[in-house]
């Protein structure tokens, strides 16, 4: 997720925009201490993985979790128990799990109940990035058939780190695609760049064409030179993301470099926005000689940053909280700092400003949030341990 902190923790684990969706860059904001009392309670489901870095569900009614590892298995978690054979076993595909590479996440297609589809993101034996689709092995509902293997989509990776990683499905039915902007010297151009796909979040239709179709209002489309896949550009490395179920606005944690994290809020639909990186880093100008304009109608600024201040030092993206568990946090978006391990709640004022108050001291390195099929929130801890999220 970051240059060397987060070697840290995978390896010991432009576009314009409508002038209504642009905001004004205000100061870095540093969150507050945890050391009150928890909002919130975390209860531990299982233990012994890993290197979890992912959870999520299928979406067929069957109430299993899938938690992937980052070597390149994915198990279940069936009544709270762990299935004594893995869902998917990668691992002689996936090159090195250390530092920010290997498995990263799983995504079940939106009808996986009757096509049973299922997409990975994980890195090969080059160390470049790929999308693929398996299907459900036809004599067991709790195995990928590896003979179903069909590359969707391969990115070469100049270096190891900045990956991204996730694959989501959005509310349109379309395959989204985190791209970190390749890492190593020279990555953070890529950002910038509309030929390539580093740097950016993908958007592509895996239900037509060969490997996937392009939706027709991608916003790059018509661009000379453009890739047509592009989403949104401007970004370092796009770990965890997701969809508000409610609203369909899509909030996306971006990890930043020396000093500061970010977090986005993309209105629903709105493609082709430029979240900055690499002239901006949050909101602080990230050009060697400091000329960046104050106001810069190209980018789309982040609804919230915070400073590196005691530990923190990369964030991990969350979801609105829309579940049953914790009533009090219903429309609050939960995220977490991997190295801090605090876990936040932000929510916005009537004219849109963040509030940001920390709900848990968790102490554990939160690779990721997931969800079950209730919309319950889950705590992935890459030292080995899932946790679900309750009331105070």
């Amino acid at each position: 997720m970051k240059r060397v902190v987060l070697v840290g923790l995978l390896a010991p684990l432009l576009a314009v925009s409508t002038a209504c969706a642009l905001r004004q860059p205000e100061r870095e904001q540093t969150p507050a201490s945890a050391t009150q009392e928890p909002a919130l309670n975390l209860q531990l489901v299982v233990a012994g993985f890993t290197r979890p870095v992912y959870l999520t569900n299928a979406g067929d009614g069957s109430g299993r979790l899938f938690i992937v590892q980052q070597a390149g298995r994915v198990w279940i978690i069936d009544n709270g128990e762990r299935l004594p054979e893995p869902f998917l076993d990668i691992v002689p595909l996936v090159g090195s799990s250390a530092n920010e590479q290997g498995l990263l996440s799983l995504a079940f297609h939106p009808d996986y109940a009757t096509n049973g589809r299922a997409f990975v993101n994980y890195t090969n034996l080059d160390g470049d990035t790929v999308v693929a689709e398996y299907q459900v092995a036809p004599d067991d509902p709790n195995r990928l058939d590896p003979a179903s293997a069909r590359t969707v989509l391969q990115v070469d990776q100049p270096a190891g780190n900045h990956n991204g990683g996730l694959l989501l499905f959005g509310p349109d039915g379309y395959l989204y695609v985190g791209m970190g902007d390749g890492g190593g010297q020279s990555g953070g151009q890529n950002g910038q760049r509309l030929d390539t796909l580093l740097g950016k979040v993908l958007r592509i239709d895996v239900d037509a064409g060969s490997p996937y179709a392009i939706p027709p209002d991608n916003p790059f489309v018509s661009t000379t030179g453009a890739r047509p896949e592009i989403w949104l550009t401007g970004l370092r490395n796009p770990w965890r993301f997701s969809f508000d179920a409610a609203t369909g606005e899509l909030y996306l944690g971006d990890v930043g470099s020396a000093s500061i994290e970010e977090l986005n809020v993309i209105p629903p639909g709105q493609g082709g926005l430029n979240l900055g990186w690499n002239i901006f880093e949050g909101l602080r100008c990230n050009r060697p000689d400091g000329a960046c304009p104050a106001q810069d109608s190209r980018f789309f600024w982040p609804l919230y940053t915070y400073e590196h201040a005691e530990r923190e030092c990369a964030i991990t993206g969350g979801y609105v909280y829309r579940g049953p568990a914790a009533p009090s946090l219903r429309g609050v978006y939960l995220f977490a700092d991997y190295c801090a391990g605090t876990i936040w709640g932000l929510t916005r004022a009537a004219d849109g400003a963040p509030n940001v108050t920390p709900l848990h001291g968790s102490n554990l390195r939160i690779s990721s949030f997931g969800l079950d099929e209730a919309a319950n929130l889950y705590v992935v801890d890459l030292r080995g341990t899932v946790w679900v999220v309750r009331g105070e």
